[in-house]
């Protein structure tokens, strides 16, 4: 079987398990403060990950087995196709360098092997490669992979003379069939009985999950499931034990009532307040990284000034680890669902949600963002959801001073933002303008001589420049007519990382939420434990507004308001209440964690046997949202004075 023109593919094995060998030790090495160095452990990750390299390189085999199959030998062996074949061979050498390189980098980044993000992100080309352009050093880099890959095509071709075997084939066609059954045969196999990576979970932590797997296997298998069924994956209970269980999780004080299966009426006492809402969501805005928390970096000195004359919740956990989780979130106070969130989903139009109550009441509502809005879809969902947009298209060439991939600037936004409210008031509408930030994202660029930390250095500078731009935002705003009638909320998407040693690291999800109206709404901090789901309903409460709700969050105010975060990622659905973490995962199973310690920096979990409530009511969280997004329960049919038909 290694003989001829086979030898390609055995040596090429040989090559792509090297790699992936030297690739997990690298990722090891600059993580290995969070892995478990146990030498059972460590024989344990390398023996799972040597067997993922192996069936990663197993499909990446395929098409070329097949073309060592059919190609005569005599056109084989001919010397035009030996340049062509070792052409080939060198192209094919340095995407497996590349790939190693873009493991690290995106390692870096999120803590994990490639996944669904990655998927995401090839679908957006123009931002992912610009991105890429903007944060790396890309010359160095490419010809860093470019020498390291002429290194090894050279060994192999000095060293080994592997070449010269392999165009020295006579093999007849029906014994290149049966050599290349062999080899695809078996990514056949591995397809159908290998689902996803789940040796990896037989390691101890998180962390070690993920250096067991093979990045190149991941990326293949996040395509493979890039969506999830809660019916086929989860746990689940009768259908009916969930919709009364969700009754019961939902509705908070006597003033609740369903009026349906999944709607609610909330009811105040007294007139409802037409106050402006500006909300904005700010690209990554971690706790840890907000003097406010405890940080003592001096990066966000304005909104630390800002949370004393705010309202400030200061226990508050992000849905998820992407932007569209926390809008979706915010937008229609919804559980982080399996799959892809709400916001790239098709057919997102006329979801319930904040978007409607407001336009309901004669708002001016507008989705105001500083990039290009189609990407993940973000202005097909706000478009489609009571929203007129506003994205960099809508810029005008003297309205922007800087702009990266991403969009432009912090401050050229939220210029645009208070020009945008101009023109409502003009108009004599209240205003509810979403507004979402960029500048706090990689490559971290921003105008020079704001902050005190160059542009282009990392992420403490955009969390800085950020900071300063809302400080200006806030000055300019303080100037307009309409600022003393106007409630602005800043929110995070999610936070700055999403690595952990377990699926859901508690630390990673908790995020600011301000909430500033200095002659509306009293300063004080509240540290209840609360979700970014909560959000709408506690915004909505402060308007003293009356309506029928799909919300699944509550209003944190409310002295019946029950503490709990809902916590998810791609895959795994968390419920964490009282000090524990409850987590359903796609082969439905279902953990359970003591949480022991929890700060900014740090958290400890002790497994321990699921608590059949919290099982139950994590199960009916999820379950139920599926079941009434499956049915469109969760749609709009709204009358013009906020009732749902």
């Amino acid at each position: 079987m290694n003989t001829g023109r086979f030898k390609f593919a055995t040596n090429f094995i040989a090559v792509f398990l090297f790699v992936s060998f030297v690739t997990r030790v690298v990722l090891l090495s600059v993580t290995f403060d969070q892995i478990t160095m146990d030498a059972a452990e460590l024989i344990k990750m390398f023996a799972i990950g040597m067997f993922y390299d192996f069936v990663a390189v197993s499909y990446y085999l395929i098409v070329f087995i097949l073309y060592l199959v059919i190609v005569p030998c005599r056109f084989f062996n001919a010397k035009i196709h030996r340049y062509i074949s070792l052409l080939i061979y060198f192209i094919v050498l340095y995407t497996v360098v590349f790939n190693a390189f873009s493991e690290y980098f995106f390692w870096e980044e999120f803590g994990k092997r490639f996944n669904f993000i990655a998927v995401d992100y090839l679908v957006y080309t123009h931002e992912v490669v610009h991105n890429i352009i903007e944060s790396y050093p890309l010359p160095l880099l490419l010809g860093s992979i470019l020498l390291i890959t002429a290194a090894v095509f050279y060994y192999n071709h000095q060293k080994t003379s592997f070449h010269q075997k392999a165009f020295s084939c006579d093999l007849s066609f029906g014994k290149r069939m049966k050599i290349g059954m062999v080899y695809l045969v078996l990514p056949l196999i591995f397809f159908f009985a290998l689902d996803k990576q789940t040796l990896a979970k037989q390691c101890s932590n998180q962390f070690d999950q993920e250096l067991a797997k093979n990045g190149f296997y991941s990326l293949f298998s996040a395509f493979r499931h890039n969506e999830l069924k809660y019916d086929d994956f989860y746990k689940k209970l009768p259908l009916q034990e969930v919709l009364e269980r969700y009754h019961e999780l939902a509705a908070i004080g006597k003033e609740q009532v369903f009026l349906n299966v999944n709607t609610r009426k909330i009811s105040k006492e007294g007139k409802e307040h037409r106050y402006n809402v500006i909300m904005v969501m700010i690209e990554s805005l971690s706790a840890e990284y907000m003097g406010a928390f405890g940080d003592k970096k001096g990066l966000t000195p304005r909104m630390d000034a800002l949370v004393k004359s705010s309202l400030f919740f200061n226990n508050l956990f992000a849905t998820g680890t992407r932007t569209v989780r926390g809008m979706e979130a915010v937008t229609m106070s919804l559980p982080p669902t399996p799959g892809r969130s709400i916001v790239k989903r098709p057919d997102n139009q006329n979801m319930f949600g904040i978007g409607w109550l407001f336009k309901a009441r004669g708002y001016d509502n507008k989705f105001i963002y500083a990039g290009h809005g189609y990407f993940d879809n973000m202005n097909a969902y706000f478009g489609g959801n009571g929203f007129h947009v506003v994205d960099k298209l809508d810029f005008d060439e003297d309205e922007i001073t800087f702009s990266n991939v991403w969009g432009v600037c912090d401050e050229d936004l939220f210029n645009k933002t208070i020009t945008e409210a101009d023109a409502s008031f003009a108009k004599k509408k209240p205003f509810f303008s979403f507004v979402m930030t960029t500048s706090n994202h990689r490559p971290y660029t921003y105008p020079e001589g704001k902050i005190d930390i160059p542009s282009h250095t990392g992420r403490r500078g955009g969390v800085k420049y950020t900071d300063y731009a809302v400080g200006e935002f806030l000055k300019k705003a303080q100037r307009k007519p309409w600022f003393d009638d106007t409630i602005f909320v800043f929110v995070a998407d999610h936070n700055g990382g999403s690595a952990g040693k377990i699926d859901l690291p508690l630390r990673r999800y908790k995020i600011p939420l301000i909430i500033y109206a200095p002659k509306i709404v009293a300063p004080r901090t509240v540290s209840i434990l609360a979700s970014q789901i909560d959000v709408a309903p506690t915004l909505l409460s402060l308007l003293n507004w009356s309506y029928e709700s799909k919300f699944y969050g509550n209003d944190i105010l409310d002295r019946a308001f029950r503490p709990r975060a809902l916590v998810g990622n791609y895959q795994k659905l968390g419920l964490y209440r009282d000090r524990k973490l409850t987590v359903l995962s796609p082969d439905q199973s279902v953990q359970e964690y003591a949480v022991e310690k929890l700060t900014l920096y740090d958290n400890q979990y002790t497994a321990m046997k699921p608590n059949e409530s919290d099982m139950n009511d994590t199960i009916t969280y999820y379950q139920s949202a599926d079941y009434f997004h499956k049915k469109e329960l969760d749609r709009i049919d709204m009358t013009e004075n906020g009732h749902i038909r």
